[in-house]
């Protein structure tokens, strides 16, 4: 593993990240592509093309007339599946714990919207370690833009730099980082293509929540 800067931030991606929300997320955009009249993705073209809020790919799909049709397809299937089937990572709590005892600066930006996310988070009761959570819609753009990194940094006293971690699983989340200036750590939960890699690379390429022990380990022993 390579030296990154000390952390004093830690800003986490969310569905893929700390949660292993793919096959109901999966599930729930086919059944809007169907709907749409649109043919359903395999799952690699899906992990190819995810990571944009809904708002912003279903408007690439679909026009800005009709992107709120898919998207309240896609929302209610979501939402009438995600809470009886909410998996964490393996060892993913072990981490949040490890950082709050070192007095790490945890948040949560996500391309997922409030409150969905909000409920998520509530639901496994991970309200104690993240000082905010911000989902799609609630900076001035969403993900891969930096903006929802810096709102998620606002009253911190933290600036945007290397000392602040952002960790997520697909390439968007890597623009974000690298685009806010911050130190991107790829988790490949469900590796993004490496093309789609290239402009963005990482400065870390963890496998799971016990490389990412681990890694802390090199600052807090």
């Amino acid at each position: 593993m390579r030296t990154l800067p000390r952390p004093q931030a830690v800003i986490f991606d969310w569905d893929d990240t700390l949660v292993d929300n793919w096959d109901t997320a999966f599930k729930a955009l086919n059944a809007a592509l169907v709907h749409m009249g649109a043919p359903p993705w395999t799952e690699e073209e899906a992990r190819r093309r995810s990571g944009p809020s809904a708002r912003d790919l279903f408007t690439q799909l679909f026009g800005a007339d009709r992107w709120k049709e898919a998207d309240k397809v896609y929302y209610d299937t979501f939402c009438a599946l995600v809470l009886n089937n909410v998996k964490l990572h393996e060892k993913a709590e072990d981490f949040l714990k490890a950082l709050k005892a070192n007095g790490i600066y945890m948040a949560v930006v996500s391309n997922k919207r409030n409150p969905l996310l909000s409920r998520e988070v509530e639901h496994l009761g991970f309200n104690k370690y993240f000082s905010k959570v911000v989902g799609a819609g609630e900076a001035r753009a969403d993900k891969p833009d930096p903006a929802p990194l810096l709102l998620a940094l606002e009253g911190s006293g933290i600036p945007a730099g290397p000392a602040v971690w952002y960790i997520g699983d697909s390439h968007t989340d890597m623009m974000c980082a690298l685009r806010a200036n911050c130190t991107a750590v790829l988790i490949e939960t469900k590796p993004p293509p490496e093309d789609l890699l290239a402009n963005y690379p990482p400065a870390e390429r963890v496998r799971h929540h016990g490389d990412l022990m681990e890694l802390l380990g090199q600052y807090f022993g």
